[in-house]
């Protein structure tokens, strides 16, 4: 036991005098937790439109008036030709364009059907999504109130909406937990990556050769500053999500804490292989990102699992993220107890305990 505390306090020294390494450990994570929280979102509050109104009556300016007074859109532009509409979208200088014809209100009047024409840049086809429900909820508000001002019965069913687990649909409880493994993961793998590597480029490899360290004591003396580095960052970054992106915890910090350290050790088990198999600290790195990149996109951080190729579903079974993002998301917005995710932690152990006996094996190759 002593002499692998001594091996751990060596790397832990080796870590906090490698100016890589510390760049690593501190600066990174704090700069994407903000880039990530605020950047990462798929909320739309901010969509420029212009209107083009041929009809000059109550009606059609009550309605656009709407628009206007919402917080989601904001008029930059008055059109009075339609030649103006497709200049204005193809620039990007609106996302939407509301036309309204000459005979609006006279057929709003005579109880026919009035149309409102909204064109959309479909360039993306997210934000085009969001816009349109927006336009289609400020219309049937409108409806509903003209019919209610005008004695006419209101709509026989009326469609009401409750969300679960994120009432106001707020993009950023669904990012932010996500974070707390994106981040884990990068900070650990790149941690544990250059483990070796660093020792091989400044020649102290060697003396293991000389040492009457056996492989796992190695392995151990290895494995553990990388837990402790990702145990710390991960509770930081959970700290932050609570206090300072107000993301409710419903759950348990034991579960969160639980699924946690099988995730650490399935990326320290992963890191450790692609250290023992480097021979430079730049080999590393690079074989450190060839893993994290498709691990993270197909995690469903971002998108969901469940839309991806049946051929990429069956891919992802082997990425320990895509199982902690289920864990963590769970336990934040849903207060998961530990016993319905039972069905997480067994693959991140499994997925654990094969990368850590893959990684003894090559330390014992590089060893004898």
């Amino acid at each position: 036991m002593s002499r692998i505390v001594a091996l751990i306090t060596k790397e832990f020294l080796a870590l906090l005098r490698d100016p890589r390494s510390r760049f690593v450990i501190i600066l990174p994570p704090i700069i994407q937790l903000i880039v990530f929280g605020y950047a990462a979102t798929y909320d739309v509050t901010d969509v420029p439109f212009a209107v083009y109104n041929e009809c000059p009556g109550d009606q059609s300016r009550e309605l656009l008036a709407r628009f206007e007074g919402s917080p989601y859109f904001r008029h930059v532009a008055t059109l009075t030709h339609e030649e103006q509409m497709a200049p204005l979208v193809d620039r990007r200088d609106v996302l939407l364009v509301l036309h309204v014809g000459p005979q609006f209100d006279r057929q709003l009047n005579t109880g026919g059907v009035a149309r409102l024409q909204a064109i959309v840049d479909g360039r993306n086809s997210n934000t085009a999504l969001i816009v349109l429900g927006y336009v289609q909820d400020i219309v049937t508000n409108f409806n509903l109130q003209r019919a209610g001002r005008g004695g006419v019965p209101a709509v026989p069913v009326r469609l009401e909406i409750r969300s679960w687990f994120n009432p106001n649909l707020v993009s950023r409880w669904f990012f932010v937990p996500g974070i707390v493994g994106l981040l884990t993961l990068v900070v650990t793998m790149l941690v544990t990556a250059l483990s070796v590597a660093r020792e091989r480029e400044q020649g102290t490899f060697d003396q293991l050769l000389v040492t009457p360290y056996r492989p796992w004591e190695i392995l151990v003396g290895k494995a553990v500053p990388g837990m402790v580095i990702g145990t710390l960052e991960a509770s930081f970054i959970t700290a932050m999500a609570v206090w300072w992106f107000r993301v409710p915890f419903n759950g348990s910090l034991v579960t969160l804490y639980v699924g946690l350290e099988l995730f650490i050790l399935s990326a320290i088990g992963v890191g450790l292989m692609i250290s023992s198999l480097s021979v430079t600290q730049q080999q590393a790195l690079l074989g450190a990102f060839l893993f994290l990149v498709p691990a993270i996109i197909l995690s469903g951080f971002a998108t969901p699992i469940a839309n991806m190729v049946p051929l990429v579903q069956k891919a992802t079974v082997v990425n320990p993220m895509r199982y902690f993002i289920v864990i963590v998301r769970g336990v934040f917005l849903e207060g998961t107890p530990a016993h319905l995710l039972y069905d997480q932690f067994w693959p991140m152990a499994l997925i654990a305990a094969f990368c850590l006996t893959a990684a003894a094996f090559l330390f014992r190759r590089r060893l004898y």
